[in-house]
């Protein structure tokens, strides 16, 4: 029976490693095609707590329903909760247009017109990432 377990252990570690290949092949080639941005935010302050629980709806309901709409990092200055700096990625530039027009991602916009006080988008080049796998 040790001999049986000891094969099928060999045999979901070669699985495994094919997987964790086949992933970083499929990212790498990803990575050309992604569309990368960050979002540079300065909310009213007096409107933080409402702000982020529009952009945490907002953000939270994209990632579910949007296949296209890899990741977002939403963080906030320690110094100055107001100023918040978002990393989105997206599956590619039609990923990133069809993203703008949904539902939820208009309903954001306007919940937050009169909250944000200064809007900076600035797209970027992925250069690289790292992680821990999980």
């Amino acid at each position: 029976m040790q001999v049986l377990n000891k094969y099928k252990f060999i045999a979901f570690a070669i699985i495994a490693m094919v997987f964790v290949i086949s992933s970083s092949n499929k990212i790498m080639a990803q990575e050309k095609t992604q569309m990368v941005r960050i979002a540079k935010i300065k909310v009213d302050p007096l409107q933080l707590e409402k702000y982020n629980t529009a952009l945490k709806e907002q953000m939270t309901t994209a990632v579910k329903l949007e296949p296209g709409v890899i990741t977002y990092y939403a963080v906030s200055d320690q110094k100055d909760p107001s100023v918040i700096t978002i990393l989105e990625i997206y599956a590619s530039k039609e990923a990133y247009n069809t993203h703008i027009e949904t539902a939820h991602f208009k309903k954001y916009k306007e919940t937050v017109k009169d909250m944000v006080k200064s809007l900076e988008l600035v797209d970027v080049d992925l250069l690289g990432f790292a992680t821990k796998p999980n």
